[in-house]
């Protein structure tokens, strides 16, 4: 596996990621509402940015807080180059990569997480050498929530986080039910299409840590 330093949140904290942002108020918000990560989107997405502004804005983020970059069907080398560039520490991957695509990615000493989508088996943490799961809608990146209690939706002990369709006003029954290692959420916390509202913010990290 990849670095793995950035995951070591006590286990009776959940672990808060904030993805999708894209200002300086965005990333002081999350990191000051107590947020263990913050995502930046570099696929298509109101919420895009490009490696310059990551850069920028990563250089606002303490240690602590692990930086992620979320990637849907990029080629290996863009990905490699937007990393390396806007100087994240972990990348998350929305895709068909396959075991020799984690591998390679692991050799840059990122913190690799993978996003996929809830369905017919229930996906393992570290099957394609990745240090966390993100298990998302079956729509990804819809923002509808889903039915997350049907089925068991990760093995004891996984780092896995429970993303798809969260909000303020949900994610306290999402953690209670789920229990999951850690939670993800970007347009549950926004105003309108790709602009985050700094309340919901820290209402969120609030909320998801009191089901906890």
């Amino acid at each position: 596996m990849s670095n793995s330093s950035d995951l070591s949140n006590s286990s009776d904290r959940l672990f808060v990621k904030i993805c999708g942002l894209k200002t300086e108020r965005d990333v002081d918000t999350a990191v000051e509402a107590g947020a263990d990560a913050i995502g930046f989107v570099f696929s298509a997405s109101p919420r895009r940015i490009d490696a310059a502004t990551a850069a920028r804005l990563s250089r606002r983020v303490p240690e602590h807080v692990l930086t992620v970059g979320v990637f849907r069907d990029e080629p290996l080398h863009d990905v490699r180059s937007l990393a390396t560039d806007s100087g994240i520490r972990a990348v998350q991957l929305h895709g068909p990569e396959d075991r020799a695509y984690y591998g390679d990615l692991a050799t840059g000493e990122w913190t690799l997480i993978r996003a996929a989508a809830f369905g017919g088996s229930v996906p393992r943490c570290g099957e394609f050498g990745e240090d966390m799961l993100l298990l998302d809608a079956p729509v990804p990146g819809s923002g509808i929530a889903w039915d997350w209690s049907t089925k068991p939706l990760a093995g004891p002990g996984e780092k896995w986080l429970l993303a798809g369709g969260l909000t303020p006003d949900n994610v306290r029954d999402a953690v209670a039910t789920t229990r999951p290692w850690g939670v993800d959420v970007s347009s549950g916390v926004e105003h309108s299409r790709g602009v985050k509202d700094p309340a919901l913010i820290t209402e969120f990290v609030e909320a998801a840590r009191g089901g906890h």
